[in-house]
């Protein structure tokens, strides 16, 4: 073998040897990533996978929980790099900003209530406050660097409008409602700020009244809804949206009666429904039927929302996969299901 020949085969069985050895081991058996050299451990995405397996269904199967497993992991992983980044630009969320939403967590349950969710999701009050400054933390740093990015111009807006002009004929009058429902049959899933909750028919009607005189009184209609609704609306202020008014005669018909009764602006009086509760119905807005004009404000509104959404979304995802490629990245799970053919033990 001629000299130069020698040289490059050595060189060759160097490079083999450094990309054999390249393959990194894993720190431990319970390691399942490491971003940057944090490791992101087994137990984190355990206790984020208890949360998401419905315990009353039938248990996935053994691949169907590793698939989900593997997903996990890859959010936390992109988490993960997400929160290096936002601690080399100095956005990490404060004590102040953390503590403030974890009051706001623990406003709609009882102390009872909110230490039975915690136990139930295998979390301690640290664990929580710590998932709460990391969320936060990604949450500045992506309005710092993509949200703050996004112009929508009205010429953006002229050229939507043109291109989709169907969109915008309205075929029946369409009500914008919003609601305050009263139960007596309290659901535990189901929260208000204040977590009042009706316990009988009689208990139902009390707190209906009381609801009306806060209204008559001048009461927010969207803060009580906050504060007192026994439906998962109340998260919104009870905003349920447009409602067509075909949709309204398959609903109860007092409640429709209520609605067709009221000018924009106005609420109903407590509307006794079949299941002994009551329900108070306000309607914000009233669009006719017809061909909505781009002259309309809400048209433009409705337009801008839409496009800033549909361009979030791409710039977020081009720029968590930036992101991704800038940081160092090692999945031992995925290369252990790889090397034992999808038979992982004990992973359900």
């Amino acid at each position: 073998m001629k000299p130069k020949t020698l040289v490059i085969a050595t060189a060759l069985a160097v490079c083999a040897v450094a990309v054999g050895c390249r393959k990194e081991i894993a720190p431990g058996p319970n390691v399942w990533a490491v971003v940057n050299g944090k490791q992101i451990l087994r137990e984190d995405v355990e206790r984020v996978y208890r949360s998401r397996v419905n315990s009353e269904a039938p248990a996935p199967s053994h691949e169907e929980a590793l698939s989900l497993k593997l997903s996990i992991l890859d959010e936390l992983i992109n988490s993960q790099i997400l929160l290096d980044r936002a601690e080399k630009m100095n956005v990490v969320a404060s004590d102040e900003e953390v503590e403030d939403h974890f009051t706001q967590s623990k406003a709609p349950y009882t102390e009872q209530e909110f230490q039975q969710r915690l136990q139930s999701s295998g979390l301690t009050i640290d664990d929580l406050k710590s998932d709460i400054r990391r969320q936060l933390s990604i949450d500045k740093l992506l309005n710092r660097e993509v949200v703050a990015k996004i112009a929508i111009t009205n010429q953006d807006i002229t050229d939507f409008y043109n291109k989709n002009k169907s969109q915008f004929d309205v075929a029946e009058p369409q009500y914008h409602i919003a609601e305050i429902v009263v139960t007596p049959h309290p659901d535990p899933t189901v929260h208000n700020r204040k977590n009042s909750k009706a316990d009988n028919e009689a208990d139902a009607g009390r707190k209906a009244a009381m609801l009306i005189q806060k209204l008559g009184a001048g009461a927010d209609f969207t803060d009580l809804a906050m504060d007192y609704s026994e439906d998962p609306s109340a998260s919104t202020g009870g905003d349920i949206g447009f409602i067509p008014e075909s949709s309204l005669n398959r609903s109860d018909p007092a409640l429709k009666k209520a609605v067709l009764s009221l000018k924009p602006g106005q609420f109903s009086q407590p509307v006794h429904t079949k299941d002994g509760g009551y329900t108070i119905l306000k309607v914000i807005a009233i669009e006719p039927a017809g061909n909505r004009q781009l002259s309309d404000p809400q048209v433009q509104q409705t337009i801008r929302n839409a496009l800033r959404t549909r361009k979030e979304q791409l710039l977020r995802s081009a720029y968590l996969t930036e992101a991704r490629d800038e940081a160092h990245v090692t999945n031992y799970l995925a290369r252990e299901i790889l090397e034992s053919a999808g038979k992982l033990p004990d992973s359900n």
